[in-house]
Order: structure tokens, then sequence, then C-alpha cells
């Protein structure tokens, strides 16, 4: 019985952690906010950064576009 309910609660953890390659998000213990599975570790900017950096999203679509050729692609 206590290997069944120890088996259970790993399993329980397992579950609760994003597997490879599942985004995710998360609040640092500094108060950023964190997006898990682009990489191996996590991409960690506060609100203002956030803000900006998604305030730019046409722009950063543009030039990704207009240098296609020289950005290398990562396989997943």
């Amino acid at each position: 019985m206590q290997a069944e309910l120890e088996r259970l609660r790993a399993e329980n953890e397992k579950l609760k952690r994003p597997s490879r390659g599942q985004m995710s998000l998360k609040v640092s213990e500094k108060g950023a906010l964190s997006v898990y599975g682009l990489g191996r570790f996590p991409v960690t900017l506060y609100r203002e950064q956030w803000e900006k950096l998604l305030g730019m999203s046409d722009e950063i679509r543009t030039f990704i576009q207009e240098n296609d050729g020289a950005l290398k692609k990562k396989e997943v």
C-alpha cells in the first residue's frame, strides 16, 4: 500500500511539471515573468520589458521575414 502511494505521488509530481517542448509561464521570486519551454533556460523579463517587446511584435515579424536567409532555424 505504501509503495502504491509513493508511486502515485511521484506520478502526480511528474504531471505538474510541463513536458519537454511545452511552454509555460511563471512569476519569478523577484516578480518577473518567466517563459519556460523555449530552450534550456527560461526567458525572464519584467512586466515593462515584456510590454515593450510585445509592442514591437510587428517589427520583429517583419525583421524575421526580411532576414530569413541570414537567420538560423533550430530544429525542435
